[in-house]
């Protein structure tokens, strides 16, 4: 099958290419997440708990954090620890501002009498889902809570799994989170979208998970909306011969730790980059001690390609549509304004993904699987609604009834063609 991205493809010249499909059969998958959300709909809370023990061997007796437990797990958390999430907390939240502020209300006399706008409305109740995990991700409630608090949202309800480190409820608190619930997995967004004795139905689900939590969105989208489908994280570099190996080495495989199905790559015009960087990721390998989660990640989906000139370049990086996207380039600035798809852009060498990814204010949760070719990331306004309204004085009847009444009747709709007649005089 032929594509616009064909010829982009056999442009590239690969020095390491991915070994493994990061797309894999989710069939079983999606049966058991369709029995999950059944089960949910037909015993609420006596499912959710049922789910919990079996996928994650703990049942908790009460699924809500208590206020009591809220506190003990801030007052238990590190104090550089407390502080740094706080910093975090700021910045995303002081960034989310700003972008909210871009959002404005509108009112437009179109034509004499005809007057139309549109209002920015916060959705009422919102889910947020925060991952466990292999490591207690302190970042992961800041960028799905905090916006949501910006945004004006009256109800943020947070799932986390029954077994998440306690930091994870600290962090859920501080970030500003109304509920608290120790529910994980597809039973997590199955109760949220349906809503149970204990967790209120919501009206959009945000937050990344598992392969299970993914397709339990999936299942769920449609009375309920969703921020978006996650893949396996993805970092990609596009470095011309100014690149440093090293530096781009150590931030692949930063990102290659997150799963050992992280697509990580480097996109250059520069051979002996793409060789060197190559060398620096193997040796840099032997002493990570999370090597064999990142070691697995770059054998199976590590990519470097080299590419003849820096239009391939571009129209190779475009068609990845990295979920990370860093510019390694001589004016990185100049040269990120060329690149079109993406989930978020780091420009030059001392953006590093880890600074979003933590604490510098963008959020983390960005598409992957080359949804960044239609979509961006989650910001503020996924959390607003923006509405149209119309409002018509007896002048703006006069404009706007006419056509209307000969489009209605050219369409054979009498019963619009009399709606449109009926407030002429």
């Amino acid at each position: 099958m032929t594509t616009r991205f064909t010829t982009v493809k056999s442009r590239v010249e690969h020095i390491k290419a991915p070994v493994a499909d990061v797309v894999a059969d989710s069939s079983a998958i999606e049966n058991t997440v369709k029995d999950v959300i059944a089960a949910v709909r037909e015993r609420g809370d006596a499912a959710v708990r049922e789910f919990s023990e079996r996928f994650d061997k703990v049942a908790p007796e009460t699924l809500e954090v208590t206020m009591a437990e809220r506190l003990a797990a801030v007052e238990a958390l590190d104090p550089q620890t407390r502080a740094d999430t706080e910093f975090a907390i700021a910045n995303v939240s002081a960034f989310a501002k700003a972008q909210l502020a871009t959002l404005a209300p509108l009112e437009v006399e179109l034509l004499p009498g005809l007057h139309l706008g549109h209002r920015i409305i916060p959705i009422e109740t919102v889910g947020c889902y925060v991952p466990g995990g292999r490591y207690p991700l302190l970042s992961a409630p800041i960028m799905t809570i905090v916006p949501a608090k910006v945004a004006g949202c009256d109800n943020v309800v947070a799932c986390l799994p029954p077994n998440a480190h306690e930091a994870m409820i600290a962090g859920c608190h501080l970030s500003g989170a109304d509920r608290i619930f120790r529910v994980g997995g597809a039973q997590a967004i199955a109760a949220m979208a349906l809503g149970t004795e204990s967790i209120p139905q919501v009206d959009k689900i945000f937050g990344p998970g598992n392969a299970f939590v993914n397709e339990a969105k999936r299942q769920s989208f449609g009375p309920v909306g969703i921020d978006q489908l996650a893949g396996p994280s993805e970092i990609y570099v596009v470095a011309d011969d100014t690149g440093n190996a090293e530096l781009i080495a150590t931030d692949l495989l930063a990102q290659a730790e997150h799963d050992i199905r992280t697509r990580v790559g480097l996109i250059t015009t520069s051979r002996r980059l793409a060789e060197e960087t190559l060398a620096a990721v193997e040796r840099q390998l032997l002493d990570l001690p999370t090597a064999p989660t990142a070691g697995q990640a770059w054998r199976d989906y590590g990519e470097i390609a080299v590419c003849a000139t820096e239009q391939d370049m571009i129209d190779y990086s475009d068609f990845i549509a990295a979920e990370h996207l860093q510019v390694h380039t001589a004016d990185a600035k100049e040269f990120a304004l060329k690149l079109r798809n993406y989930g978020s852009l780091f420009i030059g060498e001392n953006a590093s993904v880890v600074y979003s990814d933590k604490c510098c204010g963008t959020n983390h949760t960005l598409p992957t699987m080359a949804a960044g070719r239609y979509t961006g990331g989650l910001w503020v306004g996924s959390y607003v609604k923006t509405c149209t309204h119309q409002f018509l004085d007896p002048e703006g009847v006069e404009q706007v009834a006419p056509p209307a009444i000969r489009q209605s009747a050219s369409e054979g709709l009498e019963g619009h063609r009399r709606a449109a007649a009926a407030r002429v005089k």
